[in-house]
């Protein structure tokens, strides 16, 4: 027990001396967080695109300022007044998305109600259609606008109208989506990379070949690197919660401990396949492209950056075979809507599997020496 005690003691020291750990697996998920909540949108769960509007108001009547007025309180829109000319080259410039010209006449227009009969369009949009996302939300934002505002203007009452209800309990954005996600992928990065690199490290540095020539048992030296890295998991998670409750208001609406256990249940599964990859890695060298090549793909298909169903459908079996995007739903239900452990139970029966294989097959495959 001495010895357990003294292996983890040395890990934690070995933790805070090494500045590339405190680096790669403390600050950069911290800066990632910030810097995608900050771009992207926060806790508040407001607009998450922004669109430069510039507006030429030639008609100058009480109609035409009402609707400049009403752009200006378009959420996602950004929208400054101008001339004519100036409107057309910021477009092509590149420094507005899209320019709105009132033209002459549209107030008298909207003051007859509509009996003047159909003639020449009296608001133009100029678009620059090589970002077709961009004109496409431009143009429909813009005219759903002008439309409900025809319709004031001339008291029209449609016979059958639509209500929406949000049945959003909670008022999430995408720094609650993305929080979780940074969760795992610290746990992704922090054990499999971190374990396969160093045990291989140590394995050819011939640490491990004068550890084996001692009492020490080959399950006291996992346990301590075990508990080490659970310490180290939970001091970043708590960190990296803070800083989001904190900077975002980003909550934890379910349980703290079914959360706590994830992040250990993520963490004994990504250690078990580090210690695999160091296994069948002869240097640190081939170690991190090895570990590379597991973890690149987990990034990018296991929801911690978008929703899974957003991915290809080819890629849809792929996603439910790898651990990652498990653990990532299950601290996201956790966080974000107050899931318990039966809601849960397929994220838990899936990493528990992943463990349980895992670690047997990292139990038969380790050594202590390069052979």
């Amino acid at each position: 027990m001495k010895a357990y005690w003294r292996l983890t003691w040395a890990q934690l020291l070995l933790f805070a001396r090494n500045k590339n750990t405190i680096i790669w697996s403390l600050l950069l998920p911290i800066f990632m967080m910030l810097a995608l909540g900050t771009f992207l949108g926060d806790g508040t769960g407001t607009d998450q695109f922004q669109l430069n509007v510039t507006v030429a108001d030639e008609d100058d009547t009480s109609y035409s300022r009402n609707l400049v007025k009403e752009l200006s309180k378009t959420g996602g829109l950004n929208v400054s007044e101008t001339s004519r000319a100036s409107g057309l080259a910021q477009v092509k410039q590149g420094n507005a998305e899209v320019f709105v010209l009132l033209k002459k006449g549209m107030g008298k227009r909207l003051s007859t109600e509509g009996k003047a009969g159909k003639s020449e369009p009296l608001v133009e949009l100029y678009l620059d259609q090589s970002n077709p996302a961009v004109a496409e939300i431009g143009s429909t934002v813009i005219r759903e606008e002008v439309d409900r505002f025809n319709k004031e203007a001339v008291n029209y009452q449609p016979p059958v109208e639509t209500k929406l209800v949000n049945i959003q309990t909670r008022p999430l954005g995408y720094i609650d989506f993305l929080v979780p996600g940074i969760l795992s992928l610290m746990i992704l990065s922090n054990n499999l990379n971190g374990v396969a690199a160093t045990i291989a490290s140590w394995r050819e540095r011939g640490i491990l070949r004068r550890m084996q020539g001692t009492p020490l048992k080959s399950s006291t030296f996992i346990a301590g690197q075990i508990t080490a890295r659970v310490l180290l998991n939970g001091l970043q998670a708590v960190t990296v919660l803070l800083v989001g409750y904190f900077v975002f208001d980003v909550h934890v609406y379910g349980s703290w401990m079914l959360l706590l256990m994830f992040i250990l249940l993520g963490t004994l599964t990504f250690m078990s396949i580090g210690f695999i990859i160091a296994s069948l890695a002869r240097t640190p060298e081939s170690a991190s492209p090895i570990a590379g090549l597991v973890t690149f793909p987990m990034i990018f298909v296991g929801g911690i950056f978008f929703p899974v169903r957003d991915l290809p459908g080819l890629l849809q079996p792929l996603v439910k075979a790898i651990p990652i995007g498990y653990l990532t739903d299950a601290l996201r239900g956790v966080m974000n809507e107050g899931a318990t452990l039966p809601q849960l139970w397929v994220p838990a029966t899936v990493l528990g599997a992943w463990l349980l294989i895992s670690f047997t097959i990292a139990t038969l495959t380790f050594r202590w020496d390069v052979k």
